[in-house]
């Protein structure tokens, strides 16, 4: 027999919105570990305790990113528009059916005004790490470190020339060291420093003059950074940091070990690719 649908569109519930989002979805995994109220004493010097308009909850600010990421969405317009409809991400947020979700626009503004060094999201970085450091889920006894390319937002045709003098790479310093040592132990005159005057032509970008020159073959060739990470064998980031996109990764090295050394992560072998 066929059956008439009953559309039930504008019936009246009484319901919880925890009741509407699965009991294994992933943001109530994350709400079941990750604790942020430490960001309100992270962040208590860059807001008024006592006058102006009521800010956004800067823990929710903290949400919105962690929902971009965790599920790929490509933009903050787009991700403010899944949150209006989506009823796991209004529940991981505290907002119920009727709270209006901040404007994109919003978000933008707050984010650049209070969040823009990045100190924060180092320090939540910092502590999801030790969330699962104290759950025995990081290995730190192999390290794997390499980088990628990041395209800077910037035109690769607008751009000054500049001349800078070249510098010595960091392992040709450490080899003559390690070879000055030898000839101590054996009496022998030591290789002095080899001071280099050699110059350079360097495209400085004029739209972000932090950026680098990076030249990979004829077809790519931009203004880019370089994040070297650093990983455990389980796939954690320990440690991040950022370059122009025209420094050498064998330059990054000893820099990136002396931040994990510094961190107090004990290394018993790292690995890396040639370059």
């Amino acid at each position: 027999m066929l059956g008439k649908s009953l559309n039930s569109r504008d019936q009246i519930e009484f319901v919880a919105i925890s009741d509407l989002v699965p009991k294994d979805h992933l943001l109530r995994k994350v709400d079941a570990v990750l604790d942020l109220n430490f960001v309100y004493d992270s962040v208590k010097d860059r807001y008024c305790l006592d006058n102006g308009r009521p800010g956004i909850d800067p823990v929710i600010l903290v949400k919105i990113v962690l929902i971009q990421h965790l599920f790929g969405i490509k933009s903050m317009r787009q991700t403010i528009r899944e949150i209006d409809t989506n009823v796991a991400y209004r529940w991981y947020l505290g907002f119920g059916f009727h709270d209006k979700v901040p404007h994109f626009s919003t978000f933008g503004k707050n984010y650049a005004r209070r969040f823009s060094d990045g100190q924060l999201f180092e320090e939540i970085f910092e502590h999801i790490l030790e969330i699962a450091m104290s759950h025995g889920l990081i290995d730190t006894s192999a390290l794997y470190i390499d980088s990628t390319h990041i395209k800077a937002n910037a035109n690769r045709n607008k751009y000054t020339k500049e001349t800078i003098k070249k510098t010595a790479t960091f392992y040709a310093e450490e080899l003559r060291e390690e070879v000055n040592d030898i000839r101590l132990s054996e009496g022998k005159k030591l290789y002095p420093p080899k001071e280099s005057n050699e110059e350079k032509t360097s495209r400085v970008s004029k739209t972000d003059p932090d950026a680098g020159y990076y030249v990979k073959s004829e077809r790519e060739k931009q203004f880019a950074y370089s994040m070297h990470a650093c990983v455990d064998s389980h796939g954690f980031v320990l440690d991040q940091h950022v370059t122009p996109g025209n420094i050498h990764d064998s330059t990054q090295l000893h820099v990136s070990i002396d931040r994990l050394l510094e961190k107090g992560y004990s290394i018993q072998s790292v690995a890396v690719d040639a370059g």
